[in-house]
C-alpha cells in the first residue's frame, strides 16, 4: 500500500505526486489499485433560508442528506451558527474500507491530527474571516469612507470569531494576521494608504491559500471599488480553489454592476461557487448594509463535516446538500457544490510572492 502525504484534498496522476513529494515511485509489486491518501475531513457551510430570504435555525443532524458523487455521506460534526451548537456526540463506528487519514502524514502548520471522534466533539466556534481591502488608486475617494465601514464590521462581529486584516493594490499587504483583538485590527485598517494598480484575483488566490489550512467556518471579505488590472490568474482559478478548501467569498463591491458588467459577472460567478454571496452598494450606507448581511449570513451557517466513503474520483467530486422531510422541501439551501482533490503543493503562495511569516496565524 502506497502512503502518500502531500495531499490536502487528494488527487493528481500518482507520478506527478511522486515528483510533488519527493517520495520514489511505487514498486512493481505493489498493488497499484490500493493507494492509501491522506483525505481530510470535508466540512461544509450551509445555509438554510426560505423563500423570502429569511434564516432557518433549529434544524439538527438528521434533517441534512449529503452526497458526494451520489455516494451517501455520514456526517461526522454538525454546529449551528455562533451562538448556538450542536454537536454530535458519538462518532459512528470506523469503516474498515473508508479512505482515513494518513497516520504517519503530518498536521498542516499550526493543526494538531486529530482523530474522527476527536474532531467531531472539539466543534466550531466563531469564525476565521480575513478581511481584503482595495487600496488600488479606485479606492482613493472613498478611502476614508471605506476605512470607517470596514472598522464599524470589524467592531460588530462576535467575540468567538478571529478576524485578519489584508489590503492590496499591485501587491498584497497582510497587515494583521488573525487574532480576537478588535483594536489591532481597526488599528491596521486605519493605516492603510492608498496604492497603484489592482491585482483583485492575485491577492485573493493568496488569501485563499492563507484560510486553507483552518478548520470551522472561515471567510474572505473582499471589499473593492474596481475591476482587476494587475492580476496574472483568472477569477476561475480563485473560484475553483475557494471551492476546494471550504473558505467561502463575499465581496462588497462600489461600483455598480452595470458600470463594469464584466468584474460584476466575475465577482458573482467567484462568491456563489463558494457558498457567499456578492454585494454592489453605492453608497455608505449601501455598505453598511452589506457587511451587515454578511455578519448575519456567518451567524446562521450550518457547519457540517464528513469523511469521505471510498470513492475512485481523483479529480471534480461532486457534492449534493438536501433537507430531509417533506416540511422541509421548501426551504432553500446554499453551499459549495463541490470541491477539487488537491496536492498540498498546491496551495503554496510561493508560486506568486513571496511569503512572510504569519506567526499569528492561529
Amino acid at each position: 500500500m502506497i502512503s502518500n502525504r502531500s495531499y490536502i484534498y487528494a488527487g493528481l496522476p500518482l507520478g506527478l505526486l511522486c515528483l510533488l513529494s519527493g517520495q520514489p515511485r511505487p514498486a512493481a509489486q505493489e498493488d497499484p489499485s490500493r493507494l492509501r491518501v491522506n483525505v481530510v475531513l470535508v466540512q461544509l457551510s450551509v445555509a438554510v433560508t426560505d423563500r423570502k430570504g429569511n434564516y432557518i435555525a433549529g434544524l439538527r443532524p438528521e434533517d441534512f442528506s449529503i452526497t458526494e458523487d451520489k455516494i451517501a455521506e455520514k456526517i461526522s460534526s454538525f454546529e449551528e451558527g455562533s451562538e448556538s451548537g450542536h454537536r454530535l456526540i458519538q462518532a459512528a463506528a470506523p469503516d474498515k474500507n473508508r479512505e482515513l487519514p494518513d497516520a504517519d502524514a503530518q498536521p498542516d502548520a499550526g493543526q494538531t491530527a486529530r482523530t474522527p471522534a476527536e474532531e467531531m466533539i472539539s466543534g466550531v466556534s466563531g469564525a476565521n474571516v480575513f478581511l481584503l481591502f482595495d487600496t488600488s488608486n479606485y479606492m482613493y475617494r472613498q478611502f476614508v469612507f471605506a476605512q470607517d465601514a470596514i472598522a464599524d464590521f470589524i467592531r460588530s462581529m462576535d467575540d468567538a470569531s478571529k478576524i485578519a486584516f489584508y489590503s492590496y493594490s499591485r501587491n498584497l499587504s497582510r497587515s494583521t494576521p488573525l487574532t480576537s483583538d478588535r483594536f489591532r485590527v481597526v488599528n491596521g485598517v486605519r493605516s492603510t494608504v492608498a496604492g497603484d494598480d489592482a491585482a483583485l484575483y492575485n491577492s485573493l488566490l493568496l488569501t485563499v491559500k492563507d484560510a486553507a489550512p483552518l478548520k470551522g467556518r472561515k471567510a474572505i471579505v473582499v471589499f473593492s471599488n474596481g475591476p482587476d488590472n494587475a492580476s496574472s490568474v483568472p477569477p476561475e482559478d480563485v473560484a475553483e480553489l475557494a471551492q476546494s478548501t471550504g473558505t467561502i467569498i463575499y465581496i462588497i463591491s462600489t461600483r455598480q454592476a452595470e458600470a463594469d458588467p464584466v468584474s460584476a459577472a466575475a465577482f458573482e460567478r467567484m462568491s456563489k461557487a463558494s457558498g457567499g454571496k456578492a454585494y454592489f452598494a453605492r453608497t455608505w450606507h449601501g455598505e453598511q448594509r452589506a457587511f451587515a448581511s454578511i455578519r448575519e449570513d456567518l451567524g446562521h451557517l450550518y457547519t457540517l463535516s464528513y469523511y469521505p466513503q471510498p470513492n475512485p474520483n481523483r479529480g471534480w467530486r461532486t457534492i449534493h446538500v438536501k433537507l430531509v422531510g417533506r416540511e422541509l422541501q421548501k426551504y432553500r439551501i446554499r453551499t459549495r457544490d463541490g470541491y477539487r482533490l488537491l496536492p498540498q503543493a498546491a496551495l503554496s503562495a510561493d508560486s506568486l510572492y513571496p511569503r512572510e511569516s504569519m506567526a499569528n496565524q492561529k
